[in-house]
Formats: structure tokens, C-alpha cells, sequence
């Protein structure tokens, strides 16, 4: 029976409770622990010995994990991934630093991790590969000989041809993911954007729907919207809040605000602040009734671009609270701290709004947490940026342009003053998306796809 590999750029940590897990790493475990099978990925140590790969066992499932030396890490993660792939795919050319010695080390940790990976895959094996850290990997497989059915899951956005074309190896980047199998987007217009630039640069030819030939590789492009785990998520929100959160929350008299993201430019935290400094100015009313409370923990904090984000947020909320805060009223409170899982799912359900407004956005599985969270009987409302993926699915939602600070500001006085009636039927509508698109099913339909590919005879043998 064929074992199932995973492929990422890092191995979640599974050490703890499930509950304090992110969803993509439970559905992945899931998965794994259905097939057996292994689990291969970078496991955050810079070393500049050639160390042997690290090898647990949990249940039937092999974690098998590398270092990575101060130049690979720097070249393929830090540089060409972070500064390069990360801000064109999510539209912020002004923030791309190419430079072809960092993409040639790109390339090579891929082809390196793949001479790794080689001597643990079986010939019966089948590979999913994830992320943008990864394009090139299959490319580097084939040239090992290997003839795996081998699928990919980009999680973030996939540009249009305006921007992709500005990479300089936008060429030899679309022939090497051509070498996958299968390739999931999480929206049809990244699905869309894929085929549009692979037609620019080579002849494209339609086998059938979703099926095609492009280098003379057949490759399957396909959309599967991930989801989340509802009934877990429930089951989190459903508990009682720690004594000090139950206290503080006894104490924030009026409705909250709730926004949590990773600290990061396309999630579009300044305007945000100013769509809610807006409301402040043209919805008075509020003034003294409501809060603010913006999560954002620190990621990826050697990238200046990060540095200078978390420098912009704390000019902004001394500057707003500074201008609108009293003795007995603070209205923004920002956080630049991690939340375990399991806690931030209760604080979801004690929250009237929950405000998700990245710029660009492959899905965001906040905006699907916190309306899972939700009581059913007395729900929040839910703000949505349209330029996320989940605004494909959550059409229930508030839906906004997060460039438009007044309608944002609009969007969050209709929520706080929704009725209960209008507020439940959002949520129903939600729900039912919710319910029916779960992590489960995501994993189970992109994974029965990749089985049922024919192995094409044009890519690589042994």
C-alpha cells in the first residue's frame, strides 16, 4: 500500500496538544496518520556541518527533518522565498529584492533536499508538496529519476501576469512546476493567473478541463479552498475563559473588536488602524462604547520590511489612542504577542466583530475561526476583506475593500448595530460553507485528485 510524504519548509511541532495546533498541521497529521507514512521538512536549526537527518517516530508516522547552513538559510528562505516570492505573489513589487545569487541558492537547497529525500521515498510513494518555498521541487525529483505522483498546494496568492512578469525567472519557475502533477490554488483566480502566464511564455495545450500540456509535461491545475476544523473549533470556543480573561472581559464594559494576524504588510494592519480611527471621527456614538483589539505576533523579524511594519503599528496606536483615549477609556489595544490556539478560539466567541481586511490573501483561516467560534444563538459579525480567499466562500460576510478606510469604518458601525436576527442568518449562511468545505474535506478531495492522475509517461522514470 503507497505511504503518503509530506513536504514543507518546516515540520509543525506536534509534541503538544492537538488543540494548540494550527488546523493546516492537524489536517496534515490527519492525513498522514490515515495513509501512514512520513513527514519531511526543515527543522529550524542553522548548522554548518553536513548533519544527518533527524528521524521520530510517532504512531505511524516518520517526522524526518534537515538543518539548513547560514547561506541556505539565508539565499533560499530568507532571501529569494521572503523578499522575493512573498511580497510579488501578494502584489508588492516595491518590496522585491532580486538578486540572481539568491535564487541559484533557492534552486540548489531544493535540489539538495531532494537528493535527501530520495533514499526515504518507495517507488509507490505518493508526494505532496507545500508552499512556495517548494516550486522547483518536483523539477529537482524528476531529475533523481523519481516517477512519484508528486501534487503541490500553493497556499498564498498566485499573480496575475503584470506582476509575475517582473520576476526575472518568472520563465524557468512556471517549467519546473510544470513537472507536478497536480497543482492546488486556493481560488480560481489564482488557478486562472497560473494558465495566463504559462501561456505567455509557452505553448499551452488543453487535454481536458482542468488537464493540460505546457514543456511537454501534462500537468492538472485545480482549486481546493482549505478550511477549518468547525467542530473542534467549537469545542475550543465553548469552554469557559481563563479567571483573568473572564475578569478583564466582566471589566471592558461595551462591544470588542477583534483582529489577529501574523505581523506582516499584506495583512493591511495600517489601514486598518485608520479605517478604525475613522470610525472613531465619523461615528461618535461609539466613542467610549467599544474596543479594539489588535493581535499580531512578530514573524519573520531579520526581514527589515517586518521591522518596519511593527515600528509603523506602534506610531500609529500611540498616535490614535493619544488623540481619542480618556481617563476611564483606552479604545485600541495592540498586541504584539503569540495566543495559544486554543485561547484565542474562546476569545473569538466573546468578541462582537471580528475584522479580517488583509490587501491580498491566498484564503485566511482567521475569518472562518472566528465565525466557527461563534455562538449560535447570539453571533458576531464578521468583516471581510474582498481581496481575501475566503471572501469566495463567505459571501455572508461584511464584505470590504481594505483601501477604502470609509467604507471599512461604514462596514464596522453596520456591524455593531446589526440586529440579532440579520446577525444569525449571516452566520447560518456562513456556517453551512463552513460546515461543508471543512480541513477534512480539503485534504481527502486534493489527495483522492492526486491518486487518480495518471502517471504521464513524460516525466522522469527510474
Amino acid at each position: 500500500m503507497s505511504r503518503l510524504v509530506v513536504v514543507s519548509n518546516r515540520i509543525a511541532a506536534m509534541e503538544g496538544k492537538k488543540e494548540s495546533a494550527g488546523g493546516l498541521a492537524v489536517g496534515i497529521m490527519d492525513s498522514l496518520k490515515d495513509a501512514g507514512g512520513m513527514w519531511f521538512g526543515w527543522n529550524g536549526k542553522i548548522s554548518e556541518e553536513e548533519l544527518p537527518l533527524e528521524k521520530n517516530q510517532q504512531d505511524n508516522i516518520t517526522f524526518a527533518s534537515f538543518s539548513l547552513k547560514q547561506s541556505e538559510y539565508d539565499q533560499y528562505y530568507l532571501h529569494f522565498s521572503n523578499t522575493v516570492i512573498w511580497p510579488a505573489f501578494h502584489y508588492r513589487l516595491d518590496l522585491v529584492q532580486y538578486q540572481r545569487e539568491d535564487y541559484d541558492g533557492y534552486c540548489q537547497v531544493n535540489e539538495r533536499l531532494a537528493e535527501r529525500l530520495q533514499p526515504l521515498v518507495e517507488n509507490d510513494d505518493i508526494l505532496w508538496i507545500h508552499d512556495y518555498h517548494l516550486l522547483p521541487f518536483a523539477a529537482a525529483c524528476r531529475k533523481l529519476g523519481m516517477a512519484n505522483r508528486i501534487g503541490f498546494f500553493l497556499h498564498i496568492p498566485f499573480p496575475t501576469s503584470e506582476i509575475f512578469n517582473a520576476l526575472p525567472p518568472r520563465k524557468e519557475l512556471l517549467e519546473m512546476m510544470c513537472e507536478y502533477d497536480l497543482i492546488g490554488f486556493q481560488a480560481d483566480t489564482d488557478r486562472l493567473a497560473f494558465i495566463e502566464n504559462l501561456s505567455l511564455v509557452t505553448e499551452v495545450e488543453d487535454l481536458d478541463e482542468d488537464r493540460f500540456s505546457a514543456y511537454g509535461k501534462d500537468v492538472t491545475v485545480r482549486v481546493y479552498p482549505i478550511g477549518v476544523e468547525p467542530d473542534s473549533i467549537r469545542h475550543l470556543a465553548e469552554g469557559a475563559l481563563p479567571q483573568k480573561l473572564a475578569h478583564l472581559r466582566d471589566k471592558l464594559s461595551g462591544q470588542l473588536i477583534i483582529s489577529v494576524d501574523r505581523l506582516d504588510y499584506s495583512k493591511g494592519l495600517p489601514e486598518r488602524f485608520q479605517a478604525f480611527e475613522t470610525l472613531l471621527e465619523n461615528y461618535p456614538q461609539h466613542r467610549g462604547n467599544i474596543r479594539y483589539f489588535q493581535i499580531a505576533p512578530t514573524s519573520r523579524g531579520d526581514v527589515q520590511a517586518y521591522q518596519d511594519i511593527r515600528h509603523e503599528l506602534e506610531m500609529e496606536a500611540g498616535r490614535i489612542n493619544g488623540h481619542f483615549s480618556t481617563l476611564e477609556w483606552t479604545p485600541l489595544f495592540y498586541l504584539n504577542q503569540h495566543y495559544e490556539r486554543s485561547l484565542l478560539m474562546k476569545i473569538f466567541r466573546h468578541c462582537e466583530v471580528g475584522l479580517v481586511t488583509p490587501l491580498r490573501d491566498g484564503m485566511n483561516l482567521v475569518a472562518k475561526e472566528y465565525v466557527a467560534a461563534q455562538d449560535p444563538a447570539n453571533p458576531g459579525v464578521l468583516i471581510l476583506s474582498r481581496f481575501a480567499g475566503a471572501a469566495n466562500e463567505l459571501t455572508s460576510a461584511l464584505l470590504v475593500n481594505p483601501y477604502d478606510r470609509d467604507g471599512v469604518a461604514g462596514a464596522l458601525d453596520k456591524a455593531l448595530t446589526m440586529p440579532l436576527d440579520e446577525r444569525i442568518s449571516r452566520y447560518q449562511d456562513m456556517m453551512s460553507v463552513i460546515t461543508k468545505n471543512d480541513i477534512v474535506h480539503w485534504r481527502q478531495t486534493f489527495l483522492s485528485d492526486l491518486k487518480a492522475v495518471p502517471i504521464a509517461p513524460n516525466k522522469a522514470k527510474r
